[in-house]
């Protein structure tokens, strides 16, 4: 029997050693976890996107926290950034809970699917272009094999840039929090500040900020058939 293709997509991210700064930097931080989390297990390699299938709406972030996503082995868990992503998600709908610390925590995304640009932690969160570019064909197939989704969500301008090029993107509108951009394919991109703790915590970016924008990609998600 044929596996699902986003099975394989999956395994082949898990396994990429394609960039080998990010390799080294990865399983460096792995290999000296921080004093809060000695004697846990890093995940330590790339992290595939995660959600539902069916989903009509794709959340796009940068790319995984080193002591977050990095360590716990699912994108945006177990940091401040996956705290107030998920908060809103729930909020909005899109989520059966409003935390992610965890593997096993329960957590079931509704009619979205969370990824990042780029699937391995960067030092100091700033991936090089060639490690965005070798990454983009895996964001690429992800899109691809989920053809519910009319709504892309692009965290930060990183995100953005990364979706636009993706998307063929011409014009591309300067990056700002409630972009909203139809693309060629029908497909609608919608930009919010980050949730990194630099935007939460001066309030760059509030919780209304963050809902608002959910809201209004639930809004452009509907109806929700395949696109053609």
């Amino acid at each position: 029997m044929a596996r699902d293709p986003l099975d394989v997509l999956h395994d082949e991210v898990v396994s990429c050693r394609r960039c080998p700064r990010l390799v080294s930097w990865r399983e460096e931080v792995a290999a000296h976890p921080r004093a809060s989390f000695a004697g846990e297990q890093y995940w330590g390699r790339p992290l595939p996107g995660f959600g539902d299938p069916g989903a009509s709406i794709v959340v796009v972030g940068l790319a995984p926290a080193a002591h977050g996503g990095n360590r716990t082995g699912r994108v945006f868990t177990g940091d401040r950034s996956g705290d107030w992503l998920w908060a809103a998600m729930w909020r909005a709908g899109l989520a059966n809970q409003p935390q992610s610390a965890s593997l096993g925590d329960g957590l079931v995304a509704l009619g979205a699917w969370v990824t990042a640009a780029v699937k391995c932690a960067p030092p100091a969160n700033r991936p090089a272009p060639e490690e965005r570019d070798r990454c983009l064909p895996y964001l690429e197939r992800e899109i691809r094999l989920l053809p519910r989704a009319r709504v892309l969500v692009a965290l930060g301008a990183f995100a953005y840039e990364t979706c636009a090029r993706m998307l063929g993107l011409r014009p591309r509108p300067a990056f700002r929090h409630g972009l909203e951009v139809k693309v060629a394919t029908g497909q609608w991109l919608v930009c919010s500040f980050h949730p990194s703790q630099q935007n939460t915590f001066t309030g760059r970016l509030t919780a209304e900020m963050l809902d608002a924008v959910l809201g209004r990609a639930r809004a452009l998600a509907e109806p929700a058939e395949p696109l053609s």
